[in-house]
């Protein structure tokens, strides 16, 4: 379980502190998909990125499976089995699928298993394995293999912030059947997504409104989703998505 208490975030602006994220306390529960939602400058992806221990909160603390984990590092959050996507995934030339898919486990997995976790995210092994991190890779690719990693680390939390965001409309497609497929595993993961789009939403068990660095709602689909579809804080389904592009991925 997480648990956020008093959670603030200040960031320095030209005109001074600026407040990002106030005072936020919010218990996500464990195996659920959590979709955080709201205005663009709400906060949402600077909560990920707290959480993550990419930044450093202000005031208050977050605790993870019972364990207060303020105070520790990224890596160690990620031993602890905390993951985290960015919206765009970083290319590496010179190092193959392969190789980031075993440095994101922290073992040396053998190829089966790793044309396993490509597999889960509907790209053929025999196509990928060997190819390079790089501008080859269209959006839509590297965001599966930006994911495969996440499910090689085993994580207990993975936390993926604005995973549509530069890909076109065939990878989004694909994009939410790999997260039904994630929900509905027996892994005992849980999933956290910051998202405005409204098919992701429409596939979460809880969905967190965020707004002025405050939540202002949490609830189940069915209590939520209603009142804020067509609002400022959803976009649709076409959001951010390219429809004239197919990168066949």
């Amino acid at each position: 379980m997480l648990e956020l208490k008093n959670l603030s975030f200040d960031a320095q602006g030209d005109g001074g502190k600026v407040e990002i994220v106030r005072n936020i306390t919010l218990t996500v529960p464990d195996n659920k998909f959590v979709v955080i939602t709201g205005p663009n400058g709400g906060g949402k992806s600077t909560l990920a990125k707290l959480i993550a221990g990419i930044e450093k909160n202000t005031a208050g603390s977050i605790i993870f499976n019972g364990e207060d984990i303020t105070d520790k590092s990224i890596t160690e959050r990620a031993r602890l089995g905390i993951g985290f996507a960015f919206q765009q995934p970083v290319r590496f030339k010179g190092l193959t699928v392969l190789d980031l898919l075993r440095i994101a486990a922290g073992k040396p997995i053998k190829i089966d298993a790793a044309c396993e976790y490509l597999s889960e995210v509907g790209l053929c092994a025999k196509d990928y394995i060997n190819r390079e991190v790089n501008a080859s890779l269209s959006g839509g690719e590297l965001k599966r293999i930006e994911i495969a990693t996440v499910l090689a680390r085993d994580v207990k939390l993975a936390l993926f912030d604005e995973p549509e965001a530069g890909i076109d409309l065939w990878s989004f497609g694909n994009l939410i059947r790999i997260f039904e497929n994630m929900q509905k595993s027996d892994k005992g993961r849980t999933i956290v997504v910051i998202s405005h789009q409204e098919r992701i939403l429409n596939i979460a068990d809880e969905i967190i409104v965020l707004a002025d660095g405050r939540v202002e709602k949490q609830g189940t689909k069915e209590e939520i989703l209603p009142g804020i579809v067509g609002t400022k804080y959803t976009a649709g389904t076409c959001y951010k998505l390219s429809e004239g592009v197919n990168d066949n991925a």
